[in-house]
């Protein structure tokens, strides 16, 4: 049995006792102190909820993003599609199929929906900024995202009547923290930093399940992922440039999709040199100079003993004006 998580049974506390932080804290305390330290925070919380009718294992019949955790079984979450991505066909030793994914997102985040084999029909008619009803999904964590899984019980309805979405907090929105190269420590989180491209490194391309997107390798019986067998790969990439700022530089590393918006490339045009690297060269070249702005995390690299900049989100577009005011800012808070 999956159990709510704790924080999601704070808010569901919250918004249906109508109890304020500091009034469940404090009775939370009081029923730990009842039961002589013989019990767990969450395990009051669990109570607490029963106490005032709070139904932890019941599920809301419309559930907004930020309150899903894996292993939930959903009741019905309403998004807008802000991305559609190709129905892919694979196949796994003797067996075959389709999988295809959109990213859907509401007034509390986003989060990308996978459709297997028959379910790839209901998914092929949707356009972006279409409104989508998914019922009776499954929620699953794939490489620290969380995921919704359409199954054969699943219900999607396009544009159902009387659903609307209105703006969509996009995972950027949050405010992130420019810090100078310098300043940046590991652990450091939604971070931006600004400079300019002063070394550029060849794209590496390497294989990946087209099911799971996990990396796998060759093998004798040729390319095998561990979880879906014998497998004909896709391929990623990873690109690295080393980006100063006047302060200090450091090496950032883009993935696939923070490569496309570095190099404003599609995936198409970027497969081109994995067979013709060369074509690479000039723009490696042209890129020397280039001023951007980049969102991310810091991680440390513990081969070569460096931190290292994980690209999240790429600005390749620089507005003078607003950087100008952003620098204004921060020098009047650390004036306060």
């Amino acid at each position: 049995m999956i159990k709510i998580p704790y924080e999601h049974l704070l808010e569901k506390i919250k918004t249906t006792a109508g109890l304020t932080n500091e009034e469940i804290e404090g009775k939370l305390q009081e029923k730990m102190e009842q039961l002589s330290g013989l019990i767990s925070k969450e395990g009051a919380a669990h109570i607490l909820a029963n106490e005032l009718g709070v139904k932890s294992g019941q599920q809301e019949s419309t559930l907004k993003i930020t309150m899903l955790y894996a292993g939930l079984k959903t009741g019905e979450v309403v998004g807008k599609v802000i991305r559609k991505f190709d129905i892919r066909e694979f196949t796994s030793g003797e067996r075959s199929g389709k999988v295809g994914t959109f990213i859907i997102g509401d007034e509390t985040g986003t989060i990308r929906v996978t459709c297997w084999h028959d379910q790839t029909k209901e998914m092929a008619p949707l356009q972006e900024n279409d409104i989508v009803l998914i019922k009776d999904a499954s929620v699953r964590e794939n490489r620290g995202a969380l995921e919704l899984h359409l199954n054969e019980r699943t219900k999607l309805v396009r544009n159902p009547e009387g659903k609307t979405v209105e703006n969509i907090k996009q995972k950027s929105d949050a405010h992130a923290l420019r810090k100078q190269i310098k300043a940046l420590g590991e652990g450091d989180n939604n971070i931006e930093v600004m400079g300019t491209i002063v070394q550029v490194y060849d794209i590496k391309f390497y294989e990946r399940c087209p099911v799971c997107r996990k990396r796998i390798r060759e093998q004798e019986v040729g390319f095998q992922c561990p979880e879906h067998g014998i497998i004909k790969p896709e391929y990623s990439y990873v690109m690295n440039v080393y980006l100063d700022d006047g302060s200090g530089n450091i090496r950032v590393v883009f993935f696939g999709n923070q490569t496309q918006q570095l190099l404003k490339k599609s995936d198409d045009q970027l497969q081109i040199y994995r067979t013709a690297p060369e074509g690479f060269e000039k723009i490696k070249t042209e890129m020397l100079g280039e001023l951007v702005k980049i969102t991310g995390k810091v991680t440390k690299n513990q081969m070569f003993e460096r931190l290292e900049f994980v690209a999240g989100n790429v600005e390749t577009t620089i507005n003078p004006e607003e950087e100008i005011r952003k620098l204004q800012k921060e020098l009047e808070k650390g004036e306060g």
